[in-house]
C-alpha cells in the first residue's frame, strides 16, 4: 500500500511539474494584438513585452512570405519568446495584405517587387512611430530584424531612417537575387545609404549567399559596423524550399543555429539581460 501511494504521489508531482513547465512556456510567448496606422492603412501587429515596467529596448521583426496563407495571422511566437527572454520588447507587424492588415495580398513580380517592398518599409517606419508611444519602450533604443522578404524590408528601412540603432538581415533577397536585377540594384543601393550596424546571416545552401556577401562587402568598404555569418548547410525537417533548403534555417526549427549570434549582436547596441540559449555545436563560419 505504501509503495502504491508513493507511486501515485510521484505521478501527481510529475504532472504538476509538466503543467507548470507548459504554463511557463505559454507565458513566455504571450502577446497582445495591436493595430497602428500607416498612411491610410491599418496594420495588425503582435506586441511582446518582458516582465516589468521597463523602459525596454525594442526590436521590430519583419516576416517573410507565406504563399497561399497570406490572410492567416501568424504571430511568430518563437521570435517573441527568444527576444523577450533576452529583455527586449518586440513588435511583429503583419505585412500589408497579410493577416488582418489592410492592403491587397502581395502578388508583385519582377520590377514591381521593389515598389511593393518599399511601401512595406513605409509600414515599418510607421511602426517606429508607434512603438515610441508605448510607455515601457526606450524610444532611442530601437532595433530591426527581418527574414527573406522581411530582410529586404529591413534593409530598405535602415536606408531610409537612421533611427534604428541595430539591424539583423536574415537571408534578405536570397531567393530573388539571381533572378531579379531590380531587387539586386535596390538592395545594393540600400547598403550604400545605411549607417546602421548590421548582422548579415545566410545558410551556405540557400539559393545564393550573394545577397548577403555583397551587402557585407559594401559595409566593409564604407566602414559601417557589421558582422557576417554564413552557416553550414541546413536541412529542414519540414517546409523546405526547393531552390535553397537552407533558407528555412531562420524558421523556428533552425533557431538553435543562429539565436546566439542574434542575441550577442543585438546586445552590443541595445544592451542585453541574457545571452540566449546557444546550441551544443556552433555550426557557423563567421566572417567579419
Amino acid at each position: 500500500m505504501t509503495r502504491v501511494s508513493a507511486t501515485l504521489l510521484l505521478g501527481v508531482l510529475l504532472c504538476l511539474v509538466a503543467a507548470a513547465t507548459h504554463s511557463q512556456s505559454a507565458a513566455e510567448s504571450t502577446y497582445t494584438e495591436v493595430f497602428y496606422p500607416s498612411g491610410s492603412l491599418r496594420i495588425q501587429a503582435y506586441l511582446y513585452k518582458p516582465a516589468g515596467n521597463g523602459p525596454f529596448s525594442v526590436v521590430i521583426y519583419n516576416h517573410g512570405s507565406r504563399a497561399g496563407r497570406e490572410r492567416r495571422s501568424v504571430p511568430f511566437e518563437y521570435i517573441g519568446t527568444l527576444l523577450t527572454r533576452a529583455g527586449y520588447a518586440v513588435l511583429v507587424p503583419e505585412r500589408r495584405g497579410y493577416g488582418k492588415s489592410d492592403g491587397p495580398v502581395d502578388t508583385a513580380t519582377g520590377a514591381s517587387v521593389v515598389p511593393r517592398l518599399q511601401a512595406e518599409a513605409d509600414d515599418v517606419l510607421a511602426a517606429l512611430d508607434y512603438v515610441r508611444t508605448l510607455p515601457f519602450v526606450a524610444p532611442k533604443r530601437i532595433g530591426i530584424m527581418g527574414w527573406s522578404y522581411g530582410g529586404i524590408v529591413t534593409m530598405f528601412s535602415v536606408s531610409r531612417s537612421a533611427e534604428f540603432v541595430v539591424a539583423v538581415d536574415q537571408a534578405g533577397g536570397a531567393q530573388s537575387w539571381k533572378g531579379n536585377s531590380v531587387v539586386r540594384s535596390a538592395l545594393t543601393d540600400a547598403a550604400e545609404k545605411s549607417t546602421t550596424p548590421t548582422l548579415f546571416l545566410v545558410a551556405e545552401n540557400d539559393a545564393t549567399t550573394d545577397s548577403i556577401t555583397t551587402l557585407a562587402e559594401i559595409y566593409k568598404r564604407r566602414e559601417i559596423p557589421h558582422r557576417m555569418v554564413i552557416y553550414e548547410p541546413f536541412t529542414p525537417r519540414q517546409g523546405g524550399v526547393s531552390s535553397g533548403p537552407g533558407h528555412r534555417v531562420f524558421s523556428a526549427q533552425g533557431m538553435h543555429v543562429w539565436e546566439k549570434d542574434v542575441i550577442e549582436f543585438l546586445g552590443r547596441y541595445l544592451g542585453a539581460t541574457s545571452t540566449g540559449t546557444p546550441g551544443s555545436v556552433d555550426p557557423a563560419k563567421s566572417r567579419r
